[in-house]
């Protein structure tokens, strides 16, 4: 492995951990990314592995409150409600995931146009929603409904199509099912520990066998560098939420997607 190949891993995983929280889809960054600037991975399986930096992330940030839900869980009927809400809204993309990964990872992460429309798409989408007189309901990321985890959980099987954003999916979704928009981040963030260790251990099985050692260095610095952007990240989000919207991630995407769409055009 080059220094080339090593400071493209770190690049990539700071991008990750950078982009994975704010609706803006990590995914075709660091495979734009990957494309435009030469970067040599292993694509869809790096991307998804050094996911688990940015989930530890989350843990290291929520660990006080993950810890105390632990405790009560036993004789707490909001931590038992709290942990289902989380299963539930887990469990369309797990199953949905494993009957597509194939599709998903051969032809949707093959097409950087349409990450590039999606990315379009999806800021024109969290542009109307941000501006949307919305009468939130639920200001508890940890008290939500069954019903509404679940539409939720549904809400995020989009972001299978690259561009999309796990985050912006669930997020749109649960602010237009009544939460606000500081409730629906965080939820998104609770959200994102079963799916994206669903996705890292899925894809590590289906995937190990074809991995170098030097898939395994750039593996393994892009998950150092990616837990470190996550944690910064998932500090200071639900503060800029609360004073801004989400207003500058859906111009931050349309500007990406334009750029990607004129960058395909000239190298083809």
């Amino acid at each position: 492995m080059t220094i080339g190949d090593m400071l493209g891993a770190l690049f990539l995983g700071l991008l990750e951990g950078l982009t994975e929280f704010i609706p803006v889809s990590s995914t075709a960054h660091i495979l734009l990314a990957g494309r435009f600037l030469g970067i040599h991975n292993t694509g869809y399986t790096f991307e998804i592995l050094i996911q688990l930096g940015a989930v530890l992330a989350i843990i290291t940030v929520y660990f006080e409150r993950f810890l105390r839900v632990a405790r009560q869980l036993p004789t707490n009927p909001g931590a038992q409600r709290f942990l289902l809400s989380i299963i539930v809204a887990f469990l369309p993309a797990a199953f949905i995931g494993v009957l597509a990964h194939g599709f998903i990872k051969s032809v949707l992460f093959e097409t950087p146009a349409l990450m590039c429309i999606t990315l379009i798409l999806g800021g024109i989408v969290l542009l109307f929603v941000d501006r949307l007189a919305l009468k939130p309901h639920y200001n508890n990321a940890m008290g939500v409904p069954l019903p509404m985890a679940l539409k939720i959980g549904f809400c995020q099987c989009l972001a299978m199509i690259p561009g999309v954003s796990r985050s912006g999916s669930t997020i749109v979704g649960a602010m237009l099912l009544g939460m606000d928009k500081r409730a629906a981040a965080e939820f998104s963030f609770f959200l994102a520990l079963p799916t994206m260790l669903g996705a890292f251990t899925y894809d590590l099985y289906k995937n190990f066998g074809s991995l170098s050692v030097d898939d395994g260095m750039q593996i393994a610095i892009g998950f150092v560098a990616a837990f470190c952007s996550a944690v910064l990240v998932v500090r200071t989000l639900l503060d800029f939420v609360s004073r801004h919207g989400y207003a500058p991630f859906g111009w931050w995407r349309i500007f990406v997607g334009v750029a990607g769409l004129i960058g395909l055009a000239i190298t083809g």
